[in-house]
């Protein structure tokens, strides 16, 4: 993969030759390699992986990929996959539906790297924009939900009606175990929340009749779900059914559309206490099943227990308002094994892009649209009732109709494919059929004619449309307004809007600005080639449910992806439904969990975690009912294997598995891990192996050969896949032989497994896919290596470099680390009263992000360079480094005042900095210009830094007036 130059006279076939063309992807050159090995102390690359790869676990055998091709070659490969698909139009509903995307969100948000590459917004300071289009999002969500708050996103409906049943099992006073569901529930709803509640020993009841309903009620529950409107698109005014199940002292779930809500009753104004569904419909098309942003939303006691992202406003130090990520102590990252929730991800992108939609529209645009497809479904209605088929039991609906269609229904069904059109099948006697915002008066036309017999007169829109009545009741009509905030009523010119979206990407620090040197996150290129296939419509307009034989792209670019991933990772077999790193987590651990129930040992449920684990592991094993159990690290961060195999040996006849991170989470290539994984195997456990830091072992080592048994992997980091603001992710599960039978499955979707289903779409995060895809294909086994060794090779030059500055806190016996360093900050709070959280601010006013603050070690920073990021930038940011160390050093020696200096009053604003105000012991060019450099490109923070206790002792999760919360 590095660059070299062919002769004048060389042949065709070399100048062809995928190795012969400038590496797009790796962007240390090999001048720059051989200067920075020169820094390191090692010959050659090769030397130094031999000297930080246990020679143990090293590949014996190269991956087996298809060799390397050019983007160009890679993009016809991919059309001619995607050509394999049958896009047709979609009636199916189900969750999912045909939209637009306004052109101007589409150019400005779903493809520009400025959202698409920003990371969580962890870093208040330089995530201002990005927060405002998710406290859109919140106050969007609430005002059509009539709900008093709600979370920042989710990762689709699915798993949050999931979320919503432990929610409401950890809230109410109801001792019950019982979960009762109404029948009208989405089937892949309702699959996701039996897997889920099986390891909690959850009972799940499905009324599928009145009369099961209200005996379902009489007894005893904690929480009821309710789909409204129904799957097959029935309207009931459920507030007496609210006020039942509040009598049991139990919570009341709506699942719910919104779009539906701007012409319907909210469930919020019946006293639902939690409302969960999918943003989909506003903007992101349906891509075989995701990325989208579900939502969650609940009534104002539940919000300190709401799982996901909260973004919250708070002040600045300068008393202005900012953004912040609210109530962090909520997150598993910090509860751990008391987490009640592993979701570290959402659908930050998709959530933007719908709020945007909503911004756009504004309350009369949305109320417009929905309008139209009630009219139309009421027109389609009237006719189907003509034609001999009228609209299920209770008359009502909103979009989709369910016609009892009895022995035509198979003949009706293949009479629509046939001309073009998918309808939804339930069961052998019924037809449902959903229109949206794409639907057309010819849509309508094609649907009768489908349903109309030999002969039968058609009827027409004109003569339907004088004396259909509205399918939704008077007593279901919203009466209440939404959408009142000034944004949503301000950019509806598409110069407004796109001046607006500017304006919120110009706060924000993102990859297309700067390198993003997070540890453990793996921020790296998401190459243009790589994100032009999302939008295709052979994979943008694929309906998750839509008949095999309409996917087969689909199906042969997973099966090509998932060779790939069991190629690079040495296992037998991957699934990739799990739509976050979170998911496949879970699903690793539920495959484990049903090994064992299948051997009659179902009583092993000890889990053996490392306590410098990820938040996430502890947090995952305790959701499948798994009992945690801490292991020590030593002094140099590696597993103490002393302690794990006393804890082995004490926990013997009930382990169940040890969860690790290889390298460890300290950055470094642990030499006993062989050891580690044959002590777990001796006392009957499995090994799961977190793929965080895949990024160090593609090509180099695979955790299925080293003893692995589990793995999941981040496409969203290893494999690129962009982070998105905070989502999308597909978080993969990889497993051995013997486990491949208890993969996640999905009845619905048609894959059978001794495992039900993680995540409300079959393929999961279907349409982002083609993304690793292109990734894998232009880069070959080769390129694939030589992307994992230069990072480590980037990672220790940065540690070599500033050894003298910040030492790096574990390394191996010969100083090296793997793909990511921790530097130690720690004992600057006594020579100067500065903490790990400054020089992070501080390197904002350099125009950085900040590696990871405080992990796994207090008062530290995590760098991880990659692959992607060129010498200088990486230069560029050793020289900002060593430029703060020496602001520290003015503090050490008196020169500035311990409290007042650069480092405790970053980030600093240009209005600060130009204000006529200016106390401070240094000068204003040292605030904001402290190296030349910065004279010719300087981002400025749009806060200054944000006060995270004000923000969480006075909690604001929705818009609020234009101003500062200090007036």
């Amino acid at each position: 993969m590095l660059m070299s130059h062919p002769a004048p006279t060389a042949s065709l076939a070399s100048l062809e030759n995928s190795g012969e063309f400038i590496p797009r992807h790796i962007a240390i050159s090999p001048q720059d390699e051989a200067h920075m090995l020169s820094v390191i102390g090692e010959a050659s690359r090769e030397a130094l992986m031999a000297s930080i790869v246990p020679a143990a676990i090293r590949r014996s055998q190269p991956m087996q990929l298809p060799p390397a091709v050019t983007e160009a070659q890679a993009l016809a490969e991919l059309k001619a996959l995607a050509g394999q698909n049958r896009v047709l139009k979609s009636f199916i509903g189900q969750g999912y539906y045909g939209t637009h995307t306004p052109g101007v969100i589409l150019r400005n948000i779903l493809e520009n790297p400025a959202w698409y590459t920003a990371y969580t917004p962890y870093q208040a300071e330089i995530s201002q924009g990005r927060m405002e289009a998710l406290v859109n999002f919140q106050t969007m969500v609430c005002d059509l939900t009539g709900m008093d708050v709600a979370n920042a996103s989710m990762l689709d409906e699915a798993t949050a009606a999931a979320e919503a049943m432990t929610l409401a099992k950890r809230s109410v006073k109801s001792k019950s175990s019982t979960l009762v569901i109404a029948g009208g529930v989405h089937p892949q709803t309702l699959e996701v929340i039996q897997t889920r509640a099986a390891p909690l020993d959850i009972r799940v009841v499905v009324a599928q009749s009145k009369a099961e309903w209200d005996a379902a009620l009489a007894g005893e529950l904690f929480a009821a779900l309710i789909q409204y409107p129904a799957s097959n698109g029935w309207l009931v005014d459920w507030q007496a059914d609210v006020q039942a199940i509040h009598a049991k002292q139990a919570a009341a779930i709506f699942a719910t559309d919104l779009l539906a809500l701007t012409l319907l009753t909210p469930p919020g104004e019946w006293g639902a206490d939690i409302v969960v569904g999918s943003s989909q419909r506003f903007g992101m098309p349906m891509g075989a099943g995701g990325p989208h942003a579900a939502f969650m939303a609940c009534r104002d006691a539940f919000k300190r227990s709401l799982p996901g992202r909260l973004v919250g406003v708070s002040v600045d130090a300068h008393g202005h308002s900012a953004y912040r990520l609210a109530l962090q102590t909520r997150e598993q990252h910090i509860r751990r094994e008391k987490a009640t929730s592993n979701i570290c991800t959402a659908q930050v992108l998709p959530a933007v892009i719908a709020s945007m939609y909503a911004v756009y529209h504004g309350p009369l645009g949305l109320t417009r649209i929905a309008r139209r497809v009630a009219r139309l479904t009421a027109i389609l209605s009237r006719g189907l009732a003509q034609l001999g088929f009228a609209n299920g039991p209770f008359g009502t609906a909103f979009d989709t109709l369910s016609l009892h269609t009895q022995t035509a229904t198979a003949t009706i069904a293949a009479r629509a494919m046939a001309q073009g059109a998918n309808l939804r099948k339930v069961g052998s006697d019924y037809l449902c059929i959903s229109l949206d915002e794409t639907s057309t008066r010819a849509d309508v036309q094609l649907l009768w004619s489908i349903f109309a017999k030999d002969g039968q007169a058609l009827p027409t829109i004109e003569a339907m449309d004088e004396g259909a009545p509205s399918l939704i009741p008077d007593g279901l009509q919203r009466s209440s307004s939404f959408l009142t905030h000034p944004v949503f009523n301000t950019h509806h010119s598409e110069t407004a809007m796109l001046r607006y979206i500017r304006s919120l990407s110009d706060k924000d620090l993102a990859l297309d600005r700067s390198m993003i040197p997070l540890g453990s996150c793996t921020m790296k290129l998401n190459a243009t080639s790589e994100m032009i296939p999302i939008t295709w419509p052979e994979f943008a307009h694929i309906h998750p449910f839509a008949p095999a034989d309409q996917q087969q792209g689909y199906a042969q670019l997973d099966a090509q992806l998932r060779a790939w991933l069991c190629q690079a990772t040495g296992y037998a077999g991957v699934s990739l439904q799990p739509n976050a790193g979170s998911q496949g987590e879970y699903a690793g651990l539920l495959a484990i969990r049903g090994w064992h129930a299948s051997r009659g040992e179902s009583h092993r449920n000890i889990c053996l975690i490392p306590s410098s684990a990820h938040g996430t592991n502890p947090a995952s094993a305790q959701m499948v009912g798994m009992q945690v159990v801490v292991t020590a690290c030593d002094e140099q961060g590696n597993v103490d294997l002393a302690d794990l195999q006393a804890k082995c040996e004490q926990h013997s006849a009930k382990l169940a598995c040890v969860m690790i991170t290889y390298p460890s989470t300290h950055g470094v290539f642990e030499t006993q891990v062989k050891e580690l994984c044959a002590l777990v195997h001796q006392h009957g456990g499995r090994v799961y192996v977190d793929g965080a830091n895949m990024n160090a072992l593609v090509g180099v080592a695979a955790p299925g050969e080293f003893g692995g048994d589990v793995s999941h992997l981040n496409l969203h980091k290893t494999f690129c896949i962009p982070h998105g603001g905070g989502g999308p992710g597909v978080g993969p599960v990889c497993v051995v032989e013997d486990l491949v039978p208890f993969l996640p499955g999905h009845a619905t979707g048609g894959i059978t497994s001794k495992t039900g289903a993680v995540s409300a779409a079959p393929l999961g995060n279907a349409a982002v896919l083609p993304i690793s895809w292109m990734y894998i294909r232009m880069m070959g086994a080769q390129g694939l290596q030589a992307a994992t060794e230069t990072a480590i090779l980037s990672a220790n030059y940065i540690s070599a470099r500033l050894k003298d500055h910040f030492p790096t806190l574990y390394a191996s016996s010969n100083g090296h680390v793997a793909h990511e360093c921790i530097l130690d900050l720690r004992g600057l709070k006594d020579s100067s009263g500065v903490m790990a959280e400054d020089v992070a601010k501080r390197l904002i006013d350099y125009g950085f992000h900040a590696p990871t603050l405080s992990f796994p070690v207090a008062n530290t920073l995590m760098v991880e360079p990659t692959e992607s990021e060129p010498l200088a930038e990486i230069e560029r940011f050793i020289a900002a480094m060593i430029a703060i160390r020496e602001e520290i050093r003015q503090i050490e020696a008196g020169r500035w005042d311990r409290e007042d200096n650069p480092l405790k009053n970053a980030p600093h604003t240009a209005e600060q900095v130009v204000g006529n105000d200016w106390a401070h012991g240094y000068n204003r060019e040292t605030a904001a210009y402290p190296i030349p450099a910065l004279r010719r490109s300087k981002y400025w923070s749009p806060v200054g830094r944000v006060d995270n206790v004000y923000g969480d002792r006075n909690l604001f999760c929705s818009c609020v007036p234009v101003g500062d919360l200090s007036e």
